[in-house]
């Protein structure tokens, strides 16, 4: 039986109430860890190696009696701190965003309105519309269901699912307010749970209990204590800083032990292996890497994708091949019936077209048509197209016998895999008449109606007339559960109301006709789909309708076709290796069921592409887990399906996820330039505080001149080069490969190559000046500006793949010239403000000094763009899959 509430009658809460509420009982989630606060963030700074290296230092001219040179290591300890606690209060704040985005949703009704909320806003006493695949936000009371069906297996063990009735004890929704929940477990029972997936049915529940009253909140905190695992990039840049850590240790060590050996003067040797490990520990490597993935996801999210995964931020820029969905996603889901052809009509053989006839009523030939397209939908509906069936019945059939408000709804038979129709049961209001409305592929209303082959035949032409003009097309049928089935109709068992046959086919359903409906193609579509071509990126096409639907869809899109398209009744019949010889050339499945995308993702798959597969069902979840990049809809999607993909596409557009690739190829590219930064600047300041040890030369850099980089390169890789925006032609190369390392040996290479070029310049002006007996604060005072200026050069070149010029004068990254400025502010203070060049041990340097650093980084930075041409981006040559290039590796 079912048992229905209208929606039309139902007003909820209201918004005053609902806010009240929340105040008086909180967010709907259970008690999470907190947020980390500042002392935290204080605290893992204490444990960063810099901080403890500069009090190391500080404490060494304390014992060695410089009070001065303590003190401004001091000031350093707590710059730099700053800057980490704003970098970690930047990253914490983006992922506390992510959160409340990535929180599940829930339909309610307040003010009379249906309105998607986030489920942590739910409060007690909402009016919750709960459909297969949903996730239950919040322990609730049955008011009304149609063939309700939960999983409660979180809560209770059971594997199988429990069926659900409406609460006996309810004379009206007030009372709802003074039932007392049972606990979870078991059949017939009129409570749904928070945390349980709604598998079968749809209903209207009543919250009882939100957060930690709920029957989940009782549990404790063991369902949340989820521990995240590391991304590949992040496994791969912790093995990356095991190895250089050990070298960087054994280094010290060693400076320690030949200073102290030569030079009889150990504290200064400890002084020269701090400032050593200061320059060579890889600790910034790990910190970047954090705050580029929680930063990326914030981005994409900014472009109306959530990433549920910091994996599909490394993931998105190798993505060789989409595979989407037509409806919602390359069309805008807005259905409207545009074609109705009456079955058997003799006075036209043609489909009534509805926009050649705007201004005119329905012809009575297709008003039977109509009624029993709304009898087969769901009285208030969800569903695009049934939104569709009653506007056109409300439009036209209004105040006619056609439409029946007060007729009771005795039965749904839902849609399933292997019949692609559905049915229900209906008494009218005044118990005398008995009649059963179905919809669905026309193929399976006409093995409903037991259609004989030339009937088939001359219904196939029909069909393949209205879905060549890329209507989506649907049959209709009718069966009387009272009068005697048609001569033409073979024998069928007797029916009452009281006895339901448990199938479809048990019923003398007989064929009405065809309903054509149109779906607007989204304005944005064919720009992004020749932009992924562009890029390399191939598109794939999977569709419940037709063929015909799908060539038109796809020519109006500039979709291309490489081969014959291929329907799921096809896709079954042939094996799997025969399915990856023929998806090479096959870009439109059309007649796909949901099941069959978990086929098409594996044999993608097993060609070697990188796939992103998007899916909104509660059985396209195996398909979206498979996928490397699997992508949930988020305003049409089901819990289950978003649950399972790895993005969430938040306004189900096609372009959205474009841009959100566009977008991972830019953080992989800044990724990849501030961790060539980080290598390039490190070896000039390594080799500096090393030669001069190993050569008895008068020290360059302390502890203080290492800090003092440090206030440009923390901010420099982590901020600057984050805030990047994308190449111009980061659309317009082929994908990456997916194993391709963050440091391939090109990019390493490269990297190298910059560093020893900045420190054979530095390293020229120190010997020169000693050569030329200017002293050792001279020479100290030329080679750190230089090492500064190449510093800030290195920054602006890597700022861009390409050549750099006058264009980066206008770069709209605020951070880069915060940095840049910043840097020479503070150069000058140590240079000309007395207290400070004491401190820095510099000496006073004229117009022809500066002029001599301003050279040399002149110098490096024609260097690094020089090397640009060996790190040039191959370019997409043609439009179409382009198989990803890795790099040597």
């Amino acid at each position: 039986m079912v048992s229905t509430v209208d929606l039309n009658t139902v007003a909820g809460l209201s918004e005053v109430e609902a806010i009240a509420r929340l105040k008086q009982d909180g967010y709907n989630e259970l008690s999470s860890a907190r947020s980390r606060s500042i002392l935290s963030f204080a605290w893992e700074t204490v444990q960063d190696p810099i901080f403890l290296l500069l009090v190391g230092g500080g404490i060494i001219y304390w014992i060695l009696g410089d009070l001065q040179e303590a003190l401004i290591l001091l000031g350093f300890v707590f710059f730099i701190t700053g800057i980490s606690l704003y970098q970690e209060g930047k990253t914490e704040h983006t992922l506390e965003a992510l959160r409340d985005l990535s929180s599940p949703r829930a339909l309610v009704i307040r003010d009379g309105q249906q309105k998607r909320i986030a489920g942590r806003e739910v409060v007690r006493g909402d009016i919750l519309v709960l459909a297969e695949g949903d996730r239950v936000p919040a322990d609730a009371i049955v008011l009304s269901c149609t063939n309700l069906s939960t999983d409660e297996s979180l809560l209770t063990g059971e594997s199988l699912p429990v069926r659900k009735v409406v609460s006996t004890t309810l004379n009206n929704l007030a009372a709802a307010g003074t039932v007392e929940m049972a606990r979870p477990g078991g059949d017939e029972l009129p409570f749904v749970y928070s945390g349980t997936l709604v598998v079968q049915g749809q209903g209207i529940a009543q919250v009882q209990a939100v957060g930690a009253q709920t029957e989940m909140g009782k549990i404790g905190n063991a369902l949340q204590k989820v521990k995240l695992e590391p991304t590949p990039l992040q496994q791969e840049m912790t093995r990356l800083v095991s190895r250089l850590f050990g070298i960087a240790l054994l280094l010290c060590v060693a400076i320690v032990v030949i200073y102290g050996l030569t030079r009889g003067d150990w504290l200064k040797g400890f002084l020269a292996g701090i400032t050593l490990a200061m320059a060579i520990l890889p600790n910034e490597f790990p910190v970047v890497v954090t705050i580029f993935l929680a930063l990326g996801a914030w981005r994409i999210s900014q472009k109306h994708v959530l990433a549920r995964r910091a994996s599909a931020v490394e993931t998105l820029g190798s993505a060789t091949v989409l595979c989407v969905d037509k409806t919602g996603t390359l069309t805008l889901n807005q259905m409207a019936v545009q074609q109705l052809f009456a079955y058997n009509n003799a006075e036209n053989a043609h489909p009534y077209n509805l926009e050649l006839h705007l201004r005119e009523s329905l012809p009575e030939t297709v008003h039977e048509l109509v009624e029993f397209c709304i009898l087969a939908s769901q009285r208030d509906p969800f569903d695009p197209m049934e939104k569709a069936f009653k506007e056109l019945g409300d439009r036209y059939l209004a105040h006619t016998e056609h439409l029946h408000n007060d007729w009771i709804l005795l039965r749904e038979y839902p849609l399933s895999p292997h019949l692609l129709a559905m049915s229900h049961v209906w008494q009218s209001g005044d118990g005398k008449q008995y009649e059963i409305a179905a919809k669905g592929a026309p193929e399976a209303i006409a093995d409903l109606c037991h259609f004989t082959l030339q009937q088939q035949r001359i219904l196939a032409t029909q069909i393949s007339e209205m879905a060549n003009q890329g209507l989506r097309v649907l049959g209709v049928a009718k069966a009387s559960l009272l009068d005697a089935p048609p001569p033409f109709l073979p024998p069928h068992p007797s029916l009452n109301p009281n006895h339901l046959p448990d199938e479809q086919h048990d019923f003398p359903f007989q064929f009405l006709g065809l309903v054509g409906l149109s779906d607007p193609v989204r304005p944005n579509v064919a720009a992004a789909i020749q932009e992924c071509y562009t890029a390399g990126i191939r598109v794939v096409m999977i569709t419940g309708d037709y063929p015909g639907t799908a060539q038109t869809i796809a020519r109006q899109i500039g979709l291309m076709q490489m081969g014959a398209i291929l329907t799921g009744a096809e896709l079954d019949l042939i094996s799997d290796a025969e399915l990856e010889q023929r998806i090479q050339s096959t870009n439109i499945f059309a007649r796909a069921v949901t099941e069959q995308k978990l086929r098409l993702v594996n044999a993608l798959k097993a060609k070697g592409e990188v796939v992103a597969m998007t899916g909104d069902g509660v059985n396209d979840a195996s398909a979206l887990k498979s996928a490397q990049i699997g992508i949930a809809m988020g305003r049409r999607g089901t819990d289950v399906a978003r649950e399972s993909a790895a993005l969430v596409l938040l306004d189900d557009d096609f372009s959205s996820i474009v841009e959100a690739v566009k977008l991972g190829r830019r953080i992989f590219d800044n990724l990849r330039k501030a961790m060539a930064y980080l290598l390039a600047i490190h070896i000039p300041i390594a080799g500096m505080s090393l030669i001069p040890v190993l050569f008895k030369l008068p020290l360059v850099l302390l502890p203080v001149h290492v800090a003092f980089l440090h206030l440009i390169i923390d901010p420099a890789c982590s901020i600057v080069l984050e805030a990047e925006p994308a190449e111009a032609t980061v659309m317009q190369r082929p994908p990456r490969h997916p194993k391709e390392a963050l440091f391939g040996r090109k990019t390493l290479g490269l990297a190298v190559l910059q560093g020893v070029g900045i420190l054979l310049i530095t390293l020229a002006i120190f010997v020169v000046a000693l050569y030329r007996r200017q002293g050792e604060l001279d020479a100290r005072a030329l080679t750190f500006t230089a090492l500064i200026l190449a510093n800030l050069f290195l920054i602006l070149s890597e700022s861009s793949s390409s050549r750099l010029s006058l264009k980066i004068l206008k770069s709209p990254n605020n951070a880069l010239w915060w940095v840049v400025g910043g840097g020479l502010v503070f150069l000058a203070f140590v240079l000309y403000v007395p207290f400070l060049r004491q401190l820095f041990s510099f000496s006073f340097l004229h117009p022809i000094d500066l002029a001599i650093c301003l050279g040399g980084g002149a110098i490096a930075l024609l260097w690094f763009e020089q090397l640009k041409f060996l790190n040039r981006p191959q370019r997409v040559i043609q439009s179409k899959s382009i198989k990803p290039i890795q790099e040597n590796l």
